[in-house]
């Protein structure tokens, strides 16, 4: 289930990207399928040893060019191992919630950016994270959970003022707010609840069959209730005054 537009993203043969707090990889799976050169990378050694797994097993299958490079990196996003300027793209997708010192993550973002590259943010979105918030401290209150609502233009400005250039947005997975609010209702430690299995069971339907019914209702309800809102900047290719 992707939430970043990867048409967006020119994204090809031999483009360099790193996926920034990638969880589950299932953005750096899209970028390694397309040709690129990927880093996953993440805090969570455990979970990136089983991403790094999948990605090996795609590989062999052939589900990969031959020519693209896919690994797995343990690290910090406050402190990104990489010099200035070292990838084309750069994928940031539900991680700067969790964040604290997001303005810093922010930073380092932009920094390993090359100038005419590509940045692509995703962040839950604000009314139907707020509505989780009202219905349940659990749903954010824990170690390593959300600690901040964001409002997309808020965010836009943050990274405008890094001195990138915002080209587009837009809001996806409309199916799943409504799950989450369930959730929080009955409680989010209660994945066993009839409404929240056969809810469940109804998400993994549609991301596995994909039928038009679901799909044309998501994109309609995607601009009102779209549970995660995607930003998506440019660096600009700054040319230096002759001496």
């Amino acid at each position: 289930m992707l939430t970043v537009d990867f048409d967006r993203l020119d994204i090809g043969s031999g483009t360099k990207v790193i996926d920034v707090g990638c969880g589950a990889g299932r953005h750096s799976f899209e970028a390694y399928r397309r040709g690129a050169d990927v880093i996953a990378f993440d805090q969570d050694a455990a979970e990136l040893a089983e991403v790094d797994t999948l990605l090996q097993a795609m590989g062999q299958a052939g589900e990969a060019p031959k020519s693209a490079k896919a690994q797995v990196v343990v690290g910090d996003a406050l402190a990104l191992p990489y010099p200035d300027a070292t990838f084309d793209c750069v994928i940031a997708s539900e991680i700067l919630e969790h964040v604290p010192e997001d303005d810093a993550a922010i930073a380092e973002l932009i920094r390993v950016l090359k100038p005419g590259g590509k940045l692509a943010v995703t962040v839950p979105r604000w009314l139907p994270e707020l509505v989780c918030w009202v219905l349940s401290d659990e749903y954010h209150a824990n170690e390593g959970g959300h600690i901040r609502i964001y409002k997309a233009d808020e965010l836009q400005a943050k990274l405008v003022r890094g001195g990138l250039t915002f080209t587009h947005s837009h809001h996806a997975h409309a199916l799943h707010s409504p799950f989450w609010w369930l959730k929080c209702a009955v409680g989010v430690d209660k994945p066993d609840h009839p409404a929240v299995k056969a809810y469940h069971q109804l998400l993994v339907w549609d991301m596995m069959s994909r039928p038009a019914l679901t799909r044309i209702a998501e994109a309609a309800l995607n601009p009102l209730v779209g549970k995660s809102v995607a930003l998506y900047f440019e660096k600009p290719i700054t040319n230096a005054a002759p001496v």
